[in-house]
């Protein structure tokens, strides 16, 4: 687990490019070439943009790493949901 953590944060990091934030192209980039196993539509550009605006909560045109790590949690729970059979229906 401490690898994935260290690898989440190098990712934004390192798309990032030394800013504080992921700007659109920055965004594209790396759902492109980071998501394209986990996520359907990586190759649109009209809807990995739509995916930035959702993410966007205080609507500055970029991704900041909590914004970032909103999109990770909902990767990662779509994951284990389809692992699981989606039980959290069940109960």
């Amino acid at each position: 687990m401490e690898s994935a953590i260290k690898t989440m944060v190098t990712t934004f990091l390192t798309s990032a490019r030394g800013k504080e934030n992921l700007d659109s192209k920055s965004f594209k980039k790396l759902v492109k070439s980071q998501l394209g196993g986990l996520m359907e539509d990586t190759s649109s550009s009209s809807a990995i943009e739509e995916m930035q605006k959702g993410l966007d909560e205080n609507n500055d045109g970029k991704v900041s790493f909590k914004e970032y790590l909103g999109l990770i949690g909902y990767l990662a729970k779509s994951l284990s949901e389809s692992k699981s059979g989606s039980n959290a229906d069940a109960s």
